[in-house]
């Protein structure tokens, strides 16, 4: 078709322009699935979510309640050779409401994601929704990732450095609300950082910022690893705050390259 066909196409008077702009639309920005609800309809389905939300956790907490015991044998593994105390009446029972609690809340966190998800999708145009698998799925890796890292290198490092420390002058026996707290909130915390990368690519994805505008800012990002590592960590010690700093600067430079990859 050639150019004055083209004009001639479009000025027809049996074309709608409304209809030819459309046509332009790329379909991919479109909303396969466009319902129109009001804001009270909204309102009562996110009440709707979140009370099914609810009810996982508390059906994740009571049954993890029910076999807190290994649980709590589980998280005691990396203080090895401590004896823990109970220093007040109950101390064990609401240290097991604690653990049966975050416990619970990772059980039932597909679900609660599932509500999340089914809630925000009629909003998504096509491209968001090809982007909600990688997404979902990263986010879910890295925060077991987070919860693995914390277990397995930084609440033992952190420990060991503890122990060693005043091992010449003082007998460890520490209280077990104290323990838990500290690697509960640990734990949760480095798997909260481990989804740096997931933002990253949401953020690009988005349009709102670039992989080299990422990689142009790392002097502020490496600034911004120390403080986190400081802020996270319920310790003072500088081998924990280092070790999560590094792995948050990991996974910053990674999601740069899984950004790059996607062109953007």
């Amino acid at each position: 078709m050639t150019h004055s066909q083209q004009v001639d196409t479009i000025n027809s008077p049996n074309l709608d322009p409304e209809s030819y702009n459309n046509s332009a639309v790329n379909p991919l920005d479109e909303l396969p699935d466009e319902v129109e609800m009001s804001l009270f309809d909204h309102l009562e389905e996110l009440r709707q979510r979140i009370f099914y939300a609810l009810i996982a956790v508390a059906v994740g907490m009571v049954g993890c309640f029910i076999a807190v015991k290994p649980l709590v044998r589980l998280l005691e593994v990396p203080a090895k050779g401590i004896k823990f105390l109970q220093l007040a009446p109950g101390e064990y029972f609401f240290v097991s409401l604690k653990v049966a609690g975050y416990s619970g809340l990772v059980v039932a966190s597909p679900f609660i994601l599932y509500q999340i998800i089914q809630f925000v999708l009629p909003g998504l145009t096509r491209r968001e929704r090809r982007l909600l698998g990688p997404v979902v799925f990263g986010s879910s890796i890295l925060f077991v990732g987070g919860l693995a890292f914390a277990y397995l290198i930084l609440i033992p490092a952190a420990l060991q450095f503890f122990i060693s420390y005043g091992a010449d002058v003082v007998e460890q026996l520490w209280s077990i609300e104290k323990y838990f707290e500290f690697v509960l909130l640990l734990a949760f915390s480095t798997g909260l950082a481990f989804q740096i990368p997931v933002i990253q690519l949401i953020l690009a994805n988005l349009g709102i910022i670039s992989s080299q505008t990422m990689l142009a800012g790392w002097r502020y990002v490496i600034m911004a690893a120390v403080v986190l590592g400081a802020v996270i960590t319920p310790s003072t010690d500088p081998l924990t705050q280092s070790l999560l700093a590094g792995a948050v600067l990991g996974l910053y430079f990674g999601g740069i390259f899984l950004v790059k990859l996607t062109g953007k």
